[in-house]
């Protein structure tokens, strides 16, 4: 659970290991999918905004690893959102250099895979970065930490074959260091298949893993999800940020940690017959304020509406005073009484409509499509 003030966290999984004084501490931030470069969908408010508070916040991360005195920043791909351009690559090394304690190891990802024109291959990096960019897996030491990461990137859109796993199969890790971290990024069919049950049988230490934007711990002691740093698309909803860790030899103690600058909210908008534009422009509001007028919203509007009346979803996400409503779907069903109706209309194609959907559960999609094609007969006979 996220809590806290902004940027607010909480744990996701923990032992006793740092409560030792005499332990090793080895301090890690761990992110994925920044998607620098990606233009998200976010309301006329925001939608020019975006591109830069994804950078902002990357560039805010990297601050506090400084101020924290981090020993590794892990990136497990897709820091772009498509293939960086040069400036691009110069802007994020500038930021890695000023990091004077800070180890950084990164990995492509499929957004940013390594392209035969890619500017990753002939790119230099300050010398505290460390690109684990082979198609293999490769690994990068850190004697002072006791700490050795392991990594391969993409070298393509997809990759279907289970290279970690493969690895695992192969004597991955072996025991070079006595904390062994592998830096990973899939995890479904088409992007690296994994098969958790190997994977967590592995000596790695820990797992940081990219791709999926929501944070998870597929296995709660240290196999872990980090999410974006910021939602970059309307299906990333609920709050982001990265994982801020420590491993000692007795363990790993992780919390993830909310930094992101807005969020986006999917909400069911109440409406029955008695409501109008207006009405329902009104809830909206009230809503938003609950939810915070800095976040971005999706709408579906849900129950029952008068007849007669028509929400025009353009005019409803077009009103909207904040700028920041992506998307209105109208689920409302028209308060038909078919009973009246087809009494009425027993001997004609509106009686023999009504008849056929007969039974029909309300809410269900056969209701649904009963309100729509009787309404689409009554607008024709009119």
């Amino acid at each position: 659970m996220w809590k806290g003030a902004a940027p607010g966290c909480g744990v996701l999984f923990a032992t006793a290991a740092d409560r030792k004084g005499n332990a090793r501490i080895m301090r890690f931030i761990h992110i994925a999918d920044v998607h620098l470069g990606a233009k998200p969908e976010a309301g006329k408010a925001y939608s020019g905004r975006r591109p830069e508070e994804l950078w902002n916040t990357f560039g805010y991360i990297i601050r506090l690893c400084e101020k924290e005195r981090t020993d590794l920043l892990l990136i497990a791909g897709d820091l772009f959102h498509r293939q960086p351009l040069l400036r691009e690559l110069k802007e994020v090394d500038y930021l890695f250099s000023t990091l004077s304690h800070t180890k950084v190891v990164l990995i492509a990802g499929n957004h940013d895979y390594i392209r035969n024109d890619s500017y990753y291959r002939t790119f230099k990096w300050s010398g505290n970065v460390y690109p684990l960019f082979g198609k293999e897996m490769e690994c990068v030491e850190f004697e002072e930490l006791h700490t050795a990461v392991y990594g391969l990137s993409y070298y393509a859109k997809e990759v279907r074959e289970p290279v970690y796993n493969n690895a695992v199969e192969k004597g991955m890790p072996d025991g070079r260091q006595k904390y062994e971290i592998l830096l990973a990024h899939g995890g479904d069919e088409r992007h690296i298949p994994i098969d958790w049950k190997k994977l967590e049988a592995s000596r790695f230490a820990y797992v940081a893993l990219g791709h999926i934007h929501k944070p998870d711990a597929v296995r709660k002691n240290r196999i872990v999800y980090s999410g974006a740093p910021e939602p970059v698309d309307r299906g990333d909803t609920g709050l982001h940020g990265y994982i801020s860790g420590v491993i000692t030899e007795e363990g790993v103690r992780a919390v993830r940690v909310c930094c992101a600058v807005r969020e986006y909210i999917p909400l069911d908008i109440p409406v029955c017959e008695n409501d109008t534009c207006g009405s329902v422009r009104e809830k909206i509001k009230k809503l938003k304020k609950k939810y915070g007028n800095n976040n971005i919203y999706t709408l579906t509007l849900k129950g029952t509406r008068d007849p007669h009346i028509i929400f025009d979803e353009k005019q409803l996400a077009g009103g909207d005073e904040a700028g920041n409503i992506i998307a209105v779907e109208d689920r409302t069903c028209p308060a038909y009484d078919f009973g009246r109706l087809y009494r009425e209309n027993e001997d004609n194609l509106i009686g023999k409509y009504i008849k056929r959907f007969s039974g029909c559960e309300e809410g269900s999609e056969e209701y649904q499509a009963l309100c729509e094609g009787v309404n689409a007969l009554l607008e024709n006979r009119r």
